[in-house]
């Protein structure tokens, strides 16, 4: 509904462009191969199939009224400032305090990273250039398993890889994205600047030198959401392991 009353607002009071900013989740899950921006929409999750919603009537409008809609489906963002409910923020402040990286399922999920700082330039870059009316894909080309992740993370902070914690999946998580990004570089000239281990030691520092953002965001209702997501899947991993031990024992 927050989409549709945006574009309603923008058809009588015009704006010189309306940037909907989408995700790579409305592909779906990618067994190879990238997918550009006439790759069917095949969303998995009640936020994707939001989003491939939401874009389908950007473009409605941009065809029945002439708005001059721009749709650009972002990968993973990361980097400074992001809170610490995603993968990498959640990591790095949870690893600097010694406590468990709870690694949904094998953690062989793959997904494409993109420095915040690119994601940005790429966003105005569409917003100025684009062309009214079409789809950007921007992806960083930085293709990763969250295990991967993880363990770039741990090394860069020289922790231990007994911090990780694999905890049962997360429902209707997509085992792999992809973007194929080459029309973001054929028709506006854009490449990322920063690669993902310049990128990761950059935020991995930025972390570190500002301990007191983020231990102030993790408290109150951050600490309730933490405990909803992870508590019983941290619980049942330590239960299993306690009973594996057990029966090293005997």
């Amino acid at each position: 509904f927050g989409t549709a009353s945006l574009l309603e607002i923008c058809r009588k009071f015009p704006v010189k462009v309306f940037l909907q900013i989408s995700t790579d989740e409305v592909y779906g899950a990618l067994p190879q191969g990238l997918a550009d921006e006439k790759f069917k929409l095949n969303p998995s999750s009640p936020y994707s199939a939001s989003k491939a919603g939401a874009d389908l009537l950007c473009l409605a409008y941009q065809k029945t009224f002439g708005l001059p809609v721009l749709i650009a489906r972002m990968s993973n963002n990361y980097g400074p400032f992001q809170f610490p409910e995603k993968l990498i923020p959640l990591f790095i402040t949870n690893a600097m305090e010694d406590k468990p990286l709870p690694l949904y399922g094998d953690g062989l999920q793959v997904r494409d990273w993109i420095f915040v700082e690119d994601a940005c330039q790429a966003l105005l870059l569409v917003l100025e250039e684009g062309r009214v009316g079409e789809i950007y894909n921007l992806g960083g080309g930085n293709q990763r398993t969250n295990l991967e992740v993880t363990r770039a993370i741990l090394k860069q902070l020289k922790k231990s890889s007994r911090l990780i914690k694999h905890v049962a999946d997360r429902p209707g998580h997509d085992r792999r994205y992809a973007l194929d990004s080459s029309k973001l570089k054929r028709e506006l000239g854009f490449e990322p600047a920063v690669n993902f281990s310049e990128g990761l030691a950059r935020t991995v520092k930025w972390y570190q030198d500002n301990r007191s953002w983020w231990q102030n965001v993790k408290t109150g209702l951050y600490r309730d959401y933490y405990e909803r997501q992870y508590r019983q899947r941290l619980a049942m991993e330590s239960s299993k392991t306690g009973k594996r031990k057990g029966g090293k024992r005997k």
